[in-house]
């Protein structure tokens, strides 16, 4: 039996389904990221699994316990809020002891504790701190040395890094990930950020209108995407309509072609290249030609958003060209993620 599992699990609000029979399960120890974007239900499933809201059907059990009804106060799990929902007026060791005072233990073991999270945390001789004198990173240490500090059998984690600068939340991607994995806690991350659902979880599981459109290794749903939906969201943002070739590739669906023929394909920018013409393309790539329409330096490259007849397609590469300039995109066969036209969605729950 996993160690949360998850079943059925439906949430409305009013005559809206948030959550449509969710199922999920999460083994002990193992670190599952919830990835979608604004209101696609993720974080309504987390605030489900930690008791601030009530499911209308299914069950959720931890440790073969079911706790789809229990108060939050009773289900052993402990939240870290986006905000991190510090108290001002406390120190750090206040703020990390707070749940611990709740639950009724003694000065002296308190002090332990806090003492073993803040040399877990690296924050010695941050105790008599007042958080309101932390930088953002070092606020969520405290946050998280709250939530760790009550031993709970889950941690639910609601896109703690969002407020961070991107430096500050790359050494804490790590550092979070090193210490799920020192400790062994079974725990449940929000997100929208794609990069950091790749870097934390052993499993994603990509939510789209209230259902799981895919759940899986990272590797597995960056490239072996179920439906068009989730190549889309894990970066394979450039979507053509296509038709098969006679040579048993592709060509570019026109106006006119029958819905019932016609193929939904993904692919990213990263993986294609800008040429000339034809001449040294592969034999079975598909070629855009087409004119350039913006050009961004972003670094490394350039970024380009090509103009391909009707289609517009965005290409990174090296070489600078200028907007206006005629190009032809080559884009690999083994590039291509096709889909057949009613898969933009996938039925998986």
């Amino acid at each position: 039996m996993p160690y949360l599992a998850i079943e059925g699990l439906c949430v409305s609000y009013g005559g809206t389904r948030v959550l449509d029979r969710v199922s999920i399960a999460v083994e002990r120890g193992e670190m599952v990221a919830l990835l979608g974007s604004s209101g696609c239900g993720k974080t309504t499933l987390l605030r489900s699994i930690a008791g601030f809201v009530i499911p209308q059907e299914g069950t959720i059990r931890v440790d073969g316990r079911d706790i789809t009804r229990l108060p939050p106060e009773r289900r052993d799990t402990a939240m870290m809020f986006q905000s991190y929902a510090l108290w001002p007026h406390m120190t750090v060791a206040g703020n990390i002891g707070y749940g611990l005072r709740m639950r009724g233990w003694k000065a002296a073991a308190i002090a332990r504790r806090v003492d073993e999270m803040l040399k877990l945390l690296q924050l010695d001789g941050f105790a008599a701190r007042p958080v309101t004198q932390l930088s953002g990173g070092q606020r969520q240490r405290v946050a998280l040395g709250r939530a760790l500090a009550i031993d709970p059998h889950l941690l639910l984690l609601d896109e703690p890094m969002s407020n961070l600068d991107y430096k500050v939340r790359l050494e804490l991607r790590h550092e979070l990930r090193a210490l799920q994995k020192r400790i062994g806690i079974t725990a449940v991350y929000v997100t929208h950020d794609r990069e950091e659902a790749l870097t934390l979880a052993d499993r994603i599981a990509v939510m789209d209108a209230g259902r799981i459109a895919q759940l899986g290794a990272p590797e597995d749903v960056f490239h072996r995407p179920l439906s068009a939906f989730v190549a889309g969201f894990m970066g394979a943002d450039n979507a053509l309509d296509l038709v098969r070739s006679p040579d048993a590739g592709f060509a570019l669906a026109v106006t006119g072609t029958p819905q019932a023929e016609r193929l939904r394909a993904h692919f990213r920018s990263d993986e294609v290249r800008l040429a000339h013409g034809a001449a040294d393309a592969p034999r079975d790539a598909l070629l855009l030609p087409g004119t350039v329409a913006q050009s961004f330096y972003v670094g490394h490259g350039y970024r380009y958003r090509i103009k391909a007849g009707a289609a517009e397609v965005w290409v990174e590469a090296p070489e600078r060209l200028a907007e206006g300039a005629a190009t032809t995109v080559v884009v690999p066969r083994a590039a291509l993620l096709v889909f057949p036209p009613d898969h933009s969605r996938s039925q998986v729950s």
